[in-house]
């Protein structure tokens, strides 16, 4: 069984093993009365202050309890009695716990041109795509500032996102390929003394395999953290990159 003080609980500790500082916040939406976790994470020391930093969010809800604790069954009797012919008890299309990941470098107004920004743009998003082993989707963007009348960029923005099924007990099923695990079945008669293999649902063990996911998705942030500012270094320091 896994509960939302679990999964903030297992982040952190593995942001905080590999060298990440959390500050973590937690809250109750009172209109979806879902369970929301936002933690910002930047390496380095908070006395400084950090070019770079992640924040890590997610939400967790009635049906993510019902997925962890009793996996396609708990799917099942969440909308209705359990029934053994049910498809919820056989779909691989299980909504899976989503967390949102959003890299912030901040550029201090440095005057860059457009084409500059592009390739900085461009470049960022490769290099964190080939950082990220646990990512879906890699976005990134520039946040402009008005200052004397001229638009200067303010923060490189990245957003990514990383999909956790935690109603399998490898919790790979879902990811980036599908691996096969062997499943138990039974025979049952059916009409006219027919015979048809239902295959059982898997038990959910999230909380075996979801420590060494969510340590992978850590490292992940740390690499991609040091990729923004090794891109940073690179386009700004270059004179030919400003604008006269």
């Amino acid at each position: 069984m896994l509960t939302f003080e679990d999964a903030t609980g297992l982040f952190i500790k593995a942001a905080r093993n590999i060298g990440l500082v959390t500050h973590p916040e937690s809250w109750l939406n009172t209109r979806s009365l879902e369970r929301e976790f936002n933690c910002t994470c930047h390496t380095g020391s908070c006395d400084i202050e950090q070019p770079s930093s992640c924040v890590v969010s997610f939400s967790w809800g009635v049906l993510d309890t019902a997925l962890s604790t009793d996996g396609t069954t708990g799917v099942c009797e969440f909308f209705h009695e359990l029934e053994d012919d049910c498809d919820h008890l056989h779909t691989s299309s299980i909504p899976p716990l989503v967390l949102d990941l959003s890299y912030s470098l901040a550029l201090h107004g440095t005057a860059l041109s457009e084409e500059t920004l592009l390739s900085l743009s461009q470049l960022v998003k490769l290099q964190a795509s080939e950082q990220s082993r646990r990512t879906t989707e890699t976005r990134p963007g520039i946040t402009m500032i008005l200052r004397d009348n001229r638009l200067y960029p303010e923060v490189l923005n990245l957003q990514q996102r990383v999909e956790i099924p935690i109603w399998h007990p490898l919790g790979m099923r879902g990811l980036h390929e599908e691996q096969p695990v062997p499943s138990e079945s039974v025979l049952i008669q059916v009409n006219d003394g027919e015979v048809e293999n239902l295959v059982l649902p898997d038990e959910p063990h999230p909380e075996e395999w979801l420590p060494q996911v969510l340590v992978e998705v850590c490292q992940d942030i740390v690499q991609v953290l040091a990729a923004l500012e090794a891109s940073i270094v690179s386009n700004t320091s270059d004179p030919q990159n400003h604008i006269a």
